[in-house]
């Protein structure tokens, strides 16, 4: 195993039989995480009509699983740079399939609610390593292609997600779709025995940071939340978060090894990355929240009718990140997210033109305008992300990548909240997608800067 180990941490899985093994291991596990996530939502009214709850009520399923991811993403990234990273994902897909099978047989809301948590403990471990694991099992120059495999992946779970949940639901009840994610664990734990042993640090993982982490991003969740419907409860819980950070911040900075890594934070290249990845998830979930409400409300259409309508957003994605992914590894990344925010911008601002009231099938065109540009945005920028940052340290990049992606969705979906409840649906949706449109450039513009960065990334060839 030593021997194993010291010949996967070279950059990449040598065998071809056992690399495919791995890589399938990885995006097996995007699967679940994605899958799961993307079934429940369209579950919850039945959910709520079943177990005799509010439709709010029905919403904490959603909440539970959102805390538990945020809450254990450092931690998880952290826990699997100091004992490896094989055996935090592992562990992480292992109490995901199991909270499946608790939410299927789950006989009341609390018991739903509990295992929801759990899945996201569990999806914590494999959002946060999955990329990192895909960095070990490939060489250097087929990183971008192995990251434009994840997103592809990510994106086909996605839009497949609603249409799977909705078939199962027509023959079957609610608890059908969370046994979906059993035999998917299982074939993520299979594989995952062929995933690349890279040796941990043995660095001790402080459980103060972790619990300061944790509270803090727990507060930060579920008072951006409250916040349209309880503002004075929201900015207690806000400002609480904020508390959290300072200390938490100034407890890692005096860290050789912090839970927060700072030290990649420090990176221009890293950063900006960051930024940017910010930047584009908040104006994609404004827009993925503002989208649904124009096309019923502006096109009069049904639900079903909407979602179809969607549809060509994740499907844009799925054909464009293999692409993208091939690309990144050959031009500057910047170069690719600056073309993928304008297309992004360029589509979201003519969707918010049309939601006054044009034609469905331009705003189908426009949507699958959207999609294809944050593919390749999206796959470019997680891969400089990752290559900006040293190879010891992917795991804390991965809870760093996550960790952005969480707080972009949180605040667009928060923000188009708060839109909806000042203004007519129309003219929410219509200053919405003008605004997201404008983060999406925002996106696209910052990563130019990093042409402007001179620090490089590391190299991760096999030599």
């Amino acid at each position: 195993m030593t021997t194993q180990a010291a010949a996967d941490s070279q950059g990449g899985i040598a065998e071809p039989r056992r690399r495919r093994r791995a890589i399938a291991s990885v995006l097996a596990g995007m699967v679940l995480v994605v899958l799961d996530a993307a079934i429940a939502n369209i579950a919850l009214p039945t959910i709520a009509a079943s177990l005799h709850v509010t439709p709010a009520a029905a919403v904490q399923v959603v909440i539970a699983y959102q805390l538990g991811v945020v809450m254990l993403l450092l931690p998880a990234a952290a826990l699997g740079e100091s004992i490896g990273y094989r055996g935090v994902f592992v562990a992480g897909a292992t109490v995901f399939t199991a909270a499946s099978i608790v939410c299927a047989a789950s006989p009341s809301l609390p018991w739903l609610i509990g295992a929801r948590f759990l899945q996201g403990v569990g999806g914590a471990g494999i959002l946060a390593l999955g990329v990192a694991l895909l960095r070990f099992s490939v060489p250097s120059h087929r990183l971008g292609a192995a990251i434009g495999w994840n997103a592809l992946t990510v994106a086909l779970s996605a839009g497949a997600g609603p249409t799977l949940g909705a078939t199962i639901l027509s023959f079957g009840e609610w608890r059908s779709i969370f046994a979906v994610g059993v035999p998917i664990g299982v074939l993520v734990l299979i594989c995952g025995r062929s995933l690349p042993y890279v040796r941990g640090t043995g660095r001790t993982v402080d459980l103060t940071s972790v619990v300061l982490s944790a509270s803090m991003f727990a507060m930060f969740v579920i008072g951006a939340q409250w916040l349209p419907t309880d503002s004075q409860q929201a900015l207690i819980l806000i400002a609480v978060a904020t508390v959290f950070a300072m200390l938490l911040g100034r407890r890692e900075l005096r860290r050789a090894t912090p839970l927060v890594p700072v030290d990649l934070l420090w990176r221009p290249s890293f950063r900006l990355s960051i930024i940017a990845s910010i930047l584009s998830f908040t104006g994609q979930a404004a827009a993925l929240v503002a989208l649904p409400f124009s096309l019923q409300h502006a096109f009069g259409l049904s639900p079903f009718a909407t979602a179809l309508s969607l549809l060509p957003w994740p499907l844009a994605v799925a054909m464009t990140a293999p692409l993208a992914g091939r690309l990144a590894d050959r031009l500057p990344t910047a170069l690719l997210c600056l073309t993928g925010g304008i297309l992004l911008a360029l589509g979201l601002a003519s969707a918010a033109v049309s939601s006054s009231g044009h034609h469905t099938l331009a705003l189908c065109f426009q949507v699958m305008l959207c999609g294809a540009g944050f593919g390749l945005f999206n796959v470019a920028n997680n891969r400089n992300m990752f290559m900006s940052a040293p190879r010891e340290r992917s795991g804390a990049a991965g809870g760093l990548q996550s960790i952005a992606r969480v707080i972009g969705q949180t605040i667009g979906a928060v923000f188009m909240s708060m839109l909806l409840a000042c203004y007519s649906v129309i003219v929410a949706t219509q200053i919405g997608l003008t605004i997201a449109a404008t983060l999406s450039l925002a996106a696209g513009i910052t990563s130019v800067f990093r042409l402007r960065d001179t620090s490089g990334s590391f190299n991760d060839s096999l030599t």
